[in-house]
């Protein structure tokens, strides 16, 4: 079993910065590939950033420039950094990983951007 625990999320003013955090626990071995997803309410689930246990980073073209993902492979733990936040970042953000075949997914944390 492999556990993922999101924090950092919480409310917010337009053009401020969060920080969120995800931290594996559990039956861990190498992860692949972690990374962050977001949904807000009425859409999709959406990829946000992923980053390659060699520190490859991609990201949605919506956050490039505001947004970096960065990993510690040691600690299991993935964060995001999150600047200049616009009221369309609101939503739910998952951290997934990806490890010997599998996904797994965090319980989300709310990110609230107000105007």
């Amino acid at each position: 079993q492999v556990q993922l625990v999101e924090s950092g999320g919480g409310l917010v003013q337009t053009g401020e910065s969060l920080r969120l955090s995800c931290a594996a626990s559990g039956s861990i071995f190498s992860i692949d590939v972690m990374g962050w997803y977001r949904q807000a309410p009425g859409k999709q689930r959406e990829l946000v950033a992923v980053i390659t246990s060699g520190g490859n980073s991609g990201y949605a073209d919506s956050v490039k420039g505001r947004f970096t993902i960065s990993r510690d492979n040691a600690k299991n733990t993935v964060y995001l950094q999150m600047n200049s936040l616009k009221p369309e970042d609101t939503a739910v953000y998952y951290c997934n990983v990806y490890m010997g075949g599998l996904r797994y997914w965090g319980q989300g944390t709310q990110v609230t951007v107000s105007s």
